[in-house]
């Protein structure tokens, strides 16, 4: 890798595993057991970790930098459901930080298309309990206790750290997510649960202690990173250079252009359907340009300033009044 060559909108390759209820498709992944591959260019063939130890802020910005670290901060996948996504459960970064020394996993699913029998479970009918929680998991009456959400495509589904959540019948789901290998099963649907999937130290028992037991209703804390869908009819020109961050963007249906300038040039990098992209914080300035009619991208980054305004007057004084 050449340090001093400016850094362009990459791809990567996809990491696919099989499972009895479908498979799964990481777009982009840097999670040690998982670590994605530049498709193309002058860094095909480099790991987002091997990017990230060598290019540091100029990959993900300085304040993601300064709080991440090396790793870069999300994770997006494709999960293509036939059958019975096992139900699980993540935590937060508090509690992840501190017992396991990795992110927490907030999530927010996409859904691109389903079948007439898809359901999603997300979290309880009515409030509840770890004892019963626990041996509703043991002796399969589970469903029970769940709250059931009836998808449809363009349905975008936030799922909180402390969410039990699962997908069942024919459902394709784009998942954009904290970059974290913390998923606990809580249940299989009867079916024996890869070890692939899911670490067996990471047990129900252990899920107990953070999963919430209230009546499922749509979070209002903060997401833990920016995701949003853009349905792009028009040009776009996006010029981020004042955030100083990374983007990404992945294309839930049609596709589309990412007009870059390279040394006085325009230079096309194409997007279809159920691919990612990453912008790195340097490429502030192109264009997104739209190749069909009802092409539609998730748009994704992480905006984190984390800086102290007890101890940074500067912060302070620039925050609004009933901030302060």
């Amino acid at each position: 890798m050449e340090e001093d060559k400016k850094l362009y909108p990459m791809q990567f390759c996809t990491l696919r595993d099989e499972y009895k209820w479908g498979y799964e498709e990481f777009k982009l992944a840097d999670l040690g057991y998982r670590d994605s591959l530049v498709r193309e260019g002058w860094l095909m063939g480099n790991s987002i970790s091997e990017i990230m130890d060598m290019y540091l802020d100029r990959v993900v910005g300085d304040n993601v930098f300064e709080y991440y670290g090396r790793q870069f901060p999300l994770s997006v996948k494709n999960i293509c459901v036939n059958g019975s996504l096992p139900l699980q459960v993540c935590p937060d970064d508090s509690l992840a930080f501190e017992r396991y020394d990795f992110l927490g996993k907030d999530k927010v699913w996409y859904v691109v298309s389903c079948g007439s029998n898809a359901a999603i479970k997300l979290g309880f009918k009515t409030d509840t309990d770890a004892s019963r929680v626990y041996e509703s998991c043991l002796d399969g009456t589970i469903d029970k206790l769940l709250n059931t959400v009836a998808p449809y495509p363009g349905q975008v589904l936030r799922i909180a750290p402390g969410t039990p959540h699962a997908a069942l019948g024919e459902i394709n789901i784009v998942e954009v997510s904290e970059s974290s290998p913390l998923d606990f099963c809580m249940f299989g649907w009867g079916q024996e649960v890869s070890e692939e999937q899911f670490d067996p130290a990471l047990s129900l028992v252990d899920a107990l202690e953070f999963i919430d037991y209230r009546a499922f209703k749509a979070s209002d804390s903060p997401l833990a990173f920016k995701s949003s869908k853009l349905e792009l009819k028009d040009p776009l020109h996006v010029y981020s250079q004042a955030e100083g961050n990374f983007s990404l963007y992945t294309c839930l249906k049609g596709s589309a252009d990412i007009r870059i300038e390279v040394f006085g040039q325009n230079v096309d990098y194409r997007l279809n359907a159920m691919e990612t992209l990453l912008l790195p914080s340097e490429c502030y300035d192109y264009y997104l340009l739209p190749l069909e009619q009802g092409t539609c991208l998730v748009e994704s980054s992480v905006d984190r300033d984390d800086r102290d305004p007890y101890i940074n007057p500067d912060v302070a004084s620039s925050l609004p009044e009933d901030e302060e």
